[in-house]
């Protein structure tokens, strides 16, 4: 039996209900609709990919390098970051002096990261700086007949 407590929870979620049920009908004729509407007919062309207007030629196989997965990933950490100071700079009058300091040392973390990527060489793209970053050694400066220390000819 319908008591007045469960009358008004069914009020209260008649919207909720009506959104599900008219998403579901929604999806239901796309999908009609496309099935119906739909070529049925099968070619050779039918099956070949096609991406913007250009027939594609050779293998869709690639090998990348893993710079771009890397730059990917480092622009989605300094993105999302971009974010959390937006937030902040919204809120710049309620947070006051105390979000402030939080907000620099976040800045500095973030300035520290970026610094740490730079010199690890993760931005460095061009195949030279990569060649020419070898491992340093201590006498790289003398040429290679100069004397050493003990006055032995190297």
């Amino acid at each position: 039996m319908l008591t007045p407590d469960k009358i008004d929870s069914l009020a209260q979620q008649w919207a909720l209900g009506t959104f599900i049920v008219a998403t579901l009908l929604l999806c239901a004729a796309m999908l009609a609709v496309s099935y119906y509407l739909g070529g049925r007919y099968q070619g050779r062309a039918k099956n070949d990919p096609f991406e913007s207007g250009i027939v594609s030629v050779g293998s869709a196989q690639l090998r990348l390098s893993a710079k771009f997965y890397l730059i990917g990933m480092f622009f989605v950490i300094f993105d999302v970051e971009a974010l959390f100071l937006y937030a902040w700079a919204v809120a710049v009058r309620e947070v006051g002096w105390p979000g402030f300091i939080e907000a620099c040392i976040f800045i500095v973390v973030l300035f520290i990261g970026l610094i740490y990527i730079w010199r690890i060489g993760a931005l460095a793209w061009s195949p030279e700086a990569r060649r020419n970053k070898s491992p340093v050694s201590t006498n790289n400066h003398l040429p290679s007949n100069h004397a050493n220390q003990t006055g032995v000819m190297s």
